[in-house]
């Protein structure tokens, strides 16, 4: 008897590495058509309407899957972590394609995907439906809850740039910040703190007309989306983690001080405040912003 062909991916980290993840989910089911793909991760939601997964499971919630895809199948198994490849660390390729490059699969390109099933939609209806037009902004990324630092600033939008965005457009649109519980809440905005199921923060997306975003989750999850968004970059790179959809603004950081917890990449998600000599309201040129706001959205 034949053995049942599978492609086993399993997936480590946060929720936009998650999101990036369903191109290489992708990946590898075209360099695999002939083999059923199973994923394995930690939020199971994004990958249960994607047509090219047969079966996904959660961390730790895998009853009986060595006997169902291991002993008694034909499976390949994809389970190196990206992070630490020579090309992301060097920041020489985006990080799907260097991804895709270390399980030796031929990468064409393939993009993020969201797939948002009825009742998805329904709930985004109900959730998301303002007086005005809705804009977008994500002001801090991270955990909602148990993040270290109240501000992180190699990956936050600066403060300046937060109340002067507000200021500017809250006249004509309906301002949502989405930030962690620790964050500064901006005033006449609305804001969402607290954790919600992770598809139904994405579907703000479906109802928005303007995005500023962060390298955070809701930027994968616009690209997905195929929806144009300003993307602010400190201290990540939009060479490695972003879209050629959006318009992405790196910021002006000026020659960086000794980095002591810098081991192999150069800034931390957590912000260290030690390796912060810089004065953040110079990153962005808010001008710059608005341009891109007005006129690439």
């Amino acid at each position: 008897m034949e053995k049942k062909k599978y492609s086993l991916f399993h997936i480590e980290g946060g929720l936009g590495k998650h999101v990036a993840a369903t191109a290489v989910a992708k990946t590898i089911k075209n360099n695999h058509p002939d083999r059923e793909l199973v994923v394995v991760c930690a939020y199971p939601e994004l990958f249960l309407d994607l047509e090219y997964v047969y079966k996904v499971y959660a961390h730790g919630i895998t009853p009986y899957f060595y006997e169902d895809y291991i002993e008694n199948a034909d499976t390949l198994i994809f389970k190196h972590e990206p992070y630490f490849t020579t090309d992301h660390i060097y920041k020489k390729r985006k990080l799907v394609d260097s991804w895709s490059r270390l399980y030796g699969l031929e990468y064409n390109g393939e993009q993020p995907d969201l797939k948002f099933n009825i009742r998805n939609r329904q709930i985004a209806r109900m959730s998301w439906v303002r007086n005005k037009p809705i804009m977008v902004l994500h002001t801090n990324g991270g955990p909602i809850h148990d993040q270290k630092y109240q501000y992180a600033w190699t990956r936050d939008m600066p403060i300046n740039v937060q109340h002067e965005l507000v200021m500017r457009y809250s006249k004509d649109y309906h301002i949502i910040q989405i930030c962690r519980d620790s964050s500064q809440v901006l005033n006449g905005v609305e804001a969402i703190t607290d954790k919600i199921p992770n598809m139904t923060l994405f579907s703000l997306l479906l109802h928005s007309q303007k995005q500023v975003l962060i390298d955070s989750c809701l930027q994968h999850a616009a690209a997905a989306l195929n929806k144009k968004s300003t993307v602010l970059w400190i201290g990540t790179s939009p060479t490695v983690f972003g879209y050629d959809i959006h318009d992405n603004i790196v910021a002006d950081i000026p020659d960086r001080k000794k980095l002591p917890d810098s081991y192999l990449f150069d800034y931390g998600f957590n912000g260290e405040t030690h390796e912060c000599p810089y004065y953040t309201d110079s990153f962005f040129d808010i001008n710059l912003i608005c341009e891109s706001i007005d006129n690439g959205q």
